[in-house]
């Protein structure tokens, strides 16, 4: 690869997600402390569009300012290969996990290098979670592997999503409630959720999912029944319940609202209905509990106190072997990956994951 080739970049307009374009920047050699990846491939999933519709509230597009008003790069989870260094303990060739945007290439200024890794120490990215400012030095972390390098880049941020997920609503007694209510059930992230719940005894694990996900979610075996959207009236009004909401969608959300009298929680986590987001209805309109957002970053930051650093660590990891097992099992496996390279087939992918089209069995791997 030519390391002074200029950089493409896939940006999108933050008030209209659909637009897009391919911007690209002149090459800038390093200063002192730098490091420059090549980005090797990244993932495309409904999470990466719930980064962008909650890109201000929750600070995402400040991971990798574009520097023009109106255009944002979305974060993904993925791999790169340093290209150049200019930081002591980072070596050319070495492959790094963690937060890129989607382009061919990003500049770091390495902080608290270790033999795990490194935090990007830009100033801009002092003050955002340090959960996403870490690079995995895949040389020595537990969770790679070369074999499943897609697995991890669909599945890794989202598993560790939904593993806390669970754990913050079992820590919390489930707040009384029996009964979970998960809308986008053919999610990644739903998924993964209800994996990790339907361990709990005596929680059932109710999916909520539009009708043509239906056998996907059935075939899945970690719900205890699967319902339509507009099916709510088989769940019983009097449930004791709590709607752990991956849809973002404010007409479903006040239906539930509206329905369950006994509903105990609302959790809310991202926004995969990107055209329901802006609905009828506020929240401080909604009967019952108000919708709190979930931040994992938060969770993990308690665990991490509660159990230790090395103990979290083996409780996650413990979770994601088991997770992956099930997910990649040779006999009907939940996820397979899908690779696209070159700037239409990038684009193509991002409208369908926008739209929320395509099978929920297929993963996208995207190759700037």
């Amino acid at each position: 690869m030519n390391t002074a080739a200029p950089t493409a970049t896939f940006q999108v307009r933050k008030d209209a997600l659909t637009q897009t374009r391919r911007h690209t920047d002149a090459y800038v050699p390093l200063t002192s402390g730098q490091v420059r990846l090549g980005i090797e491939s990244f993932a495309l999933t409904s999470n990466n569009i719930t980064y962008a519709a909650f890109g201000e509230a929750m600070s995402y597009w400040q991971f990798f300012p574009t520097g023009e008003e109106g255009w944002g790069n979305i974060p993904v989870w993925g791999f790169a290969t340093a290209l150049e260094s200019q930081c002591e303990g980072v070596a050319v060739g070495e492959k790094f996990y963690g937060y890129y945007p989607m382009a061919s290439e990003l500049v770091l200024q390495p902080a608290r290098v270790t033999p795990a890794g490194f935090f990007d120490g830009a100033a801009h990215r002092r003050a955002l979670p340090v959960a996403y400012n870490q690079y995995m030095r895949c040389s020595t972390d537990p969770f790679y592997d070369a074999a499943t390098e897609d697995m991890q880049s669909l599945l890794r941020p989202l598993f560790i999503t939904s593993f806390l997920i669970d754990d913050f609503l079992a820590d919390n007694d489930f707040f009384g409630a029996g009964a979970m209510l998960l809308s986008s059930a053919s999610s990644k992230t739903a998924y993964g959720t209800a994996f990790q719940l339907a361990k709990r005894p005596g929680v059932e694990v109710i999916a909520l999912t539009s009708p043509g996900n239906v056998a996907f979610c059935e075939s899945l075996g970690c719900y205890s029944r699967v319902v339509t959207y507009d099916q709510l009236d088989a769940i019983a009004a009097d449930t004791a319940c709590i709607y752990v909401d991956f849809a973002g969608s404010a007409g479903l959300r006040q239906r539930i609202h509206t329905r369950f009298g006994h509903l105990r929680y609302n959790c809310s986590i991202g926004g995969t209905h990107v055209d329901d987001l802006a609905a009828k209805g506020s929240a401080k309109d909604l009967p019952g509990p108000r919708p709190t957002l979930f931040f994992a970053p938060s969770q993990a930051k308690k665990r991490v106190a509660d159990w230790g650093e090395e103990g979290f660590g083996k409780q996650l990891a413990s979770a994601w072997r088991d997770f992956t097992r099930q997910v990649a099992g040779t006999g009907a496996p939940w996820l397979i990956a899908q690779r696209h390279a070159g700037q239409v087939s990038v684009q193509a992918a991002y409208q369908d994951v926008l739209a929320g089209k395509g099978d929920p069995r297929t993963g996208h791997i995207l190759q700037p």
